[in-house]
């Protein structure tokens, strides 16, 4: 598998993301690995993965900095997306109170994927 993140990859579909954060859809799975929430859910048709990053506005006011949280998200899971399997939508959720270093992201971020491999 090649480590890149081509745009195939993102999870764009407006419908996909509202049933992917809808709390009462028990197919919905989450995960938590500090500094990282995710949600997944597997996908019933045969196609790539597609992930969504997310950083909230309320904690970080400057867009300079949840840019640079996303980056490293994105480096994170672009470095580490061969432990995931294929055919799942899932969402990452930034929940750290601080910009924490990449190291720490990237722990996180393993953590995360295996726990999704478990998704049903």
């Amino acid at each position: 598998m090649k480590k890149t993140f081509k745009k195939t990859e993102r999870l764009c579909s407006k419908k996909t993301i509202d049933s992917l954060f809808d709390r009462k859809n028990p197919v919905n799975e989450s995960f938590f690995a500090y500094p990282i929430r995710a949600v997944a859910t597997k996908t019933g048709e045969e196609i790539s993965t597609q992930v969504l990053f997310s950083v909230s506005k309320k904690g970080f006011k400057k867009a300079v900095d949840r840019n640079l949280i996303k980056r490293r998200l994105k480096e994170a899971y672009r470095l580490n997306k061969n432990l995931l399997t294929p055919n799942i939508y899932i969402a990452f959720i930034y929940i750290g109170k601080e910009i924490e270093k990449y190291e720490v992201i990237e722990k996180g971020m393993k953590g995360i994927l295996r726990k999704a491999n478990a998704v049903k």
